[in-house]
């Protein structure tokens, strides 16, 4: 009875000791799974790429070290080691597709700014070299002298030959009273007074008729007075109007011609409103013309007229240009340049600016292929620079070309969201459509839709796959179905339904 009580406790000792060796191998075996569970649960795939962190679905500035859900139910993207995005605030790219783009940097540095004030133009008369022809009394057009329109006309050329009554009566007083003064060199005192203030009325008259000195003196002399008197140019120019046709009666007053001295001509130019206050009376000017192509015509700013066109938002500038020859001639349409020079400031290429209309941003190299989008306030434009007022330092380094950047790598678009708290148009935007669900696929996960055409996205009505955001999306829809819905762009090339409702 006592050795088999003795084999019985041996046994269970040994089964004691068995169970301690087996359960403590197993649990060493074990360990590494359970640990590598764990690191795979914590930043690693079945690939062997480290999961950095992950990032907001919709674009936004937010990152979670472990997987979790947006308020819409969206399951936060992982970043991988080596992918471009490398925080909410910067846009990581690899050094061979740095090259690949072609990226190039600049420092931000302090830069004397010549600007040219750019315009389109017309040429127009000098108003100053305007002359009306009027006559200053009543009459008949006997005959025409200068009778087209583009005639030039000298000082003193006859432009016609006037019959006037009262300026026949004019001249017949004047002849007696001249002829009279003349025989009474023996009378007295007072008759010649008398006779000279006769004449020298009659002559007041002639002379205010714009009546020539050879003609007066002519009359003074004996000569008879002429029924027909010569009206000549008081100026030279072109003729620009012409009212006079033979045989017409004329007022006084009236217009009968219009003369241009075109020795010298005016541009108008309509420059912008932000150039405005780079301008000054004596710059000088630059203009070029279609009807002589390669020619630079030399002139001066003569004057910035004080009004703004509201239509155009606009002001009118005149420059001054010699016109030797003749060749600008009025209503030719030009190009005008001013150039302008400004102080000392900041500036960065023209070509650095991404600007969406509503801000201007800039792309700032941090080293190790990293690049942060900024917003910047921008001053005066030059040819190729431009003034930075705010958010860069002297010495920053911008890329140039970054058109490329925004084009290709569509990870900027929530860097760029950063800047504002994460409200940015391009990022994450959600867009309605309507369509008919075609077919859908649990294993993989998508749908395929044929919507109708998407305004926002400028899309025609097309079939595309698309990707419920999580399983409530849609549980209770079959392939068939009519359906309204919302979709976002959670990253290239894969849209992401967030909202969806059987169409009624």
């Amino acid at each position: 009875m006592n050795k088999t009580l003795i084999a019985v406790v041996i046994a269970a000792a040994l089964a004691a000791a068995g169970g301690y060796w087996y359960g403590s191998r197993g649990a060493h075996e074990m360990a590494p799974a359970a640990d590598n569970m764990a690191d795979a649960g914590k930043g690693a795939e079945p690939g062997g790429r480290k999961i950095l962190y992950y990032r907001n679905p919709m674009g936004l500035p937010d990152t979670s070290p472990t997987p979790k859900k947006d308020s819409m139910g969206m399951d936060y993207i992982p970043v991988y080691e080596g992918e471009d995005q490398d925080d909410g605030g910067t846009v990581k790219l690899s050094q061979a597709k740095i090259q690949k783009l072609g990226v190039r940097v600049v420092p931000a540095e302090r830069r004397t700014l010549d600007a040219v004030v750019r315009a389109a133009g017309r040429i127009e008369v000098d108003e100053r070299r305007l002359t009306n022809i009027t006559p200053k009394f009543e009459g008949y057009i006997e005959k025409l002298y200068v009778n087209a329109v583009g005639q030039t006309v000298a000082r003193g050329d006859k432009l016609f030959d006037a019959y006037s009554p009262d300026l026949l009566a004019a001249q017949r007083e004047y002849a007696v009273a001249a002829q009279a003064l003349a025989q009474l060199n023996d009378a007295d005192a007072a008759t010649q007074a008398g006779m000279k203030r006769l004449a020298d009325s009659a002559l007041a008259r002639l002379r205010n008729w714009d009546v020539t000195d050879d003609q007066v003196a002519a009359l003074a002399g004996g000569a008879e007075p002429r029924r027909e008197l010569a009206f000549r140019a008081p100026a030279g120019g072109i003729v620009m109007e012409r009212k006079a046709v033979q045989g017409m009666r004329f007022m006084p007053g009236e217009m009968l011609y219009q003369l241009a001295d075109l020795s010298a001509v005016w541009l108008i130019a309509d420059v912008f409103e932000q150039d405005i206050g780079r301008l000054r009376v004596g710059q000088p000017a630059r203009v070029q013309l279609q009807a002589y192509p390669g020619e630079v015509f030399e002139g001066r700013v003569g004057y910035i007229y004080p009004t703004l066109r509201a239509d155009t938002r606009s002001a009118q500038v005149r420059i001054e240009l010699p016109n030797p020859g003749g060749r600008l001639k009025p209503a030719m349409y030009a190009q005008v340049e001013i150039p302008t020079a400004g102080g000392t400031v900041l500036a960065i290429p023209s070509e650095a600016v991404i600007d969406n209309g509503t801000r201007r941003v800039v792309l700032v190299d941090k080293g190790e292929g990293r690049f942060e989008p900024r917003e910047v306030k921008l001053g005066a434009r030059g040819q190729d620079y431009v003034a930075v007022l705010e958010g860069l330092k002297e010495g920053e380094p911008v890329v140039v070309a970054a058109q490329f950047l925004i084009d290709s790598e569509s990870n900027l678009k929530s860097a760029l969201a950063g800047l504002t708290g994460g409200s940015n148009a391009g990022a994450g935007a959600a867009h309605r459509a309507t369509g008919k669900l075609d077919d859908m696929d649990a294993k993989a996960g998508t749908w395929i839709v044929t919507h109708e055409p998407v305004p926002t996205l400028k899309w025609p009505k097309m079939t595309m796959e698309f990707k419920p955001a999580n399983e409530a999306v849609g549980k209770d829809l079959k392939p068939g179905t009519a359906i309204d819905f919302e979709f976002v762009e959670r990253k290239p090339g894969e849209w992401v339904i967030t909202k969806v409702e059987a169409k009624k």
